[in-house]
């Protein structure tokens, strides 16, 4: 099994587990030079939130979209977008990414930013 296969089927365990929940999701996907977040219904049909480095306002606010700090900046972006939309409470899916890096930096501003996990 590649390496892919594996994340990928960690995150369907993990995505199970969230659907019986029944509660707002908050996804995050990495790539070598972004980090994308987006908080979904329950369901996963409906969009309620996102944030990424790709967008102006965080690109413009960052040396480089690929490392810890603009990570923090995503999780704090989704965290007021989250707020707005009124959401106090999710359920973190890391895509099966370890929990480590960009990925905790990003949950970790989402937290301090007022969203429970």
């Amino acid at each position: 099994m590649d390496k892919k296969a594996s994340r990928m089927r960690r995150a369907a365990k993990a995505r199970a587990r969230i659907r019986r929940l029944g509660i707002h999701r908050l996804t995050v996907h990495r790539t070598p030079k972004h980090i994308y977040a987006q908080i979904t219904t329950a369901d996963g049909s409906k969009v309620l939130a996102a944030a990424a480095t790709v967008q102006a306002d965080i690109r413009s606010q960052v040396k480089s979209p690929g490392n810890i700090e603009a990570a923090k900046l995503v999780g704090a972006a989704i965290a007021a977008k989250a707020k707005e939309a009124g959401i106090e409470e999710v359920a973190f899916d890391r895509s099966g990414f370890k929990y480590h890096g960009r990925v905790k930096a990003l949950a970790d501003a989402a937290r301090e930013g007022g969203l429970r996990f």
